[in-house]
């Protein structure tokens, strides 16, 4: 490894599993001491463990035990240097015309608001250091509008304008704001393909390289890099981490019913 991260105090939400550990992981061989903020408390403390970090007990719809998060990495390690959103939990396929008031409110609090209260409780302790990295983890379903997760692909289209307006805005203070959208095999992709088998088929197929990537391996190196000194100059972007599948876009396409 090489140490790119050494020194760097990151916080991940969602890092008990799939992408989120992979970032986790990766982040600390390269030297980074990392939060595990995560709502699942098992899979957790077990990645926490692992890689020598600290645990903090996360339901990303709740400011409170959000903020709290980020106040847990300042107090254990002095301060926040990295900030990766990356939690997602619930939602359903189903056609637009049949979401619910609560699942869309859901959605938004965990894919939005609970970036948003993050990125707003870290801002000012990367501001103090004029150094800071926030790594949103968005989607290809709401760049390419796939069908059937209307309440995902609004929270993570509403995260990327995010990213974009709080780069712009931060953008003298040393603080970077970036995005990216993985094509890989997480947690709720494969929630997903649980619910409909054929799609871990097709997305494969479908994928330029023939395969969805693999968290560690193929997506966490991304979140390395936006994490780095060597991203220094790069703000309010969206990166595409996902095996080329953006260029025509993703036609998989789910019986919804009627």
């Amino acid at each position: 490894m090489s140490g790119a991260l050494e020194g760097r105090v990151a916080l991940v939400t969602g890092a008990g599993a799939g992408i989120g550990a992979g970032i986790a992981r990766k982040f600390a061989d390269e030297g980074a001491r990392v939060v595990v903020a995560e709502f699942d408390a098992a899979a957790g403390t077990s990645v926490a463990d692992e890689i020598g970090g600290l645990f903090v007990a996360t339901d990303v719809s709740n400011r409170e035990q959000v903020e709290n998060a980020v106040a847990a990495a300042v107090s254990e390690y002095g301060s926040i240097d990295v900030l990766v959103n990356n939690a997602w939990g619930g939602g359903s396929i189903g056609r637009v015309e049949n979401k619910t008031d609560d699942e869309l409110a859901h959605g938004l609090a965990v894919g939005y608001y609970g970036p948003f209260w993050a990125m707003r409780k870290a801002f000012g302790h990367m501001k103090d250091r004029g150094w800071g990295r926030v790594i949103n983890m968005c989607s290809l379903n709401g760049v390419n509008a796939h069908i059937g997760s209307l309440e995902y692909n609004a929270a993570k289209e509403a995260l990327r304008t995010l990213t974009r307006t709080a780069a712009r805005e931060w953008a003298p203070t040393g603080v970077t704001v970036n995005a990216i959208c993985p094509a890989a095999k997480s947690q709720a992709f494969l929630a997903v393909a649980a619910q409909h088998p054929e799609i871990a088929e097709i997305a494969d197929a479908a994928n330029p390289m023939g395969r969805m990537g693999d968290p560690y391996d193929d997506i966490a190196p991304v979140a390395v890099f936006l994490a780095s000194e060597g991203s220094r100059y790069l703000t309010g972007n969206t990166l595409f981490a996902d095996g080329g599948s953006h260029i025509n876009g993703v036609a998989w396409a789910p019986d919804l019913g009627d």
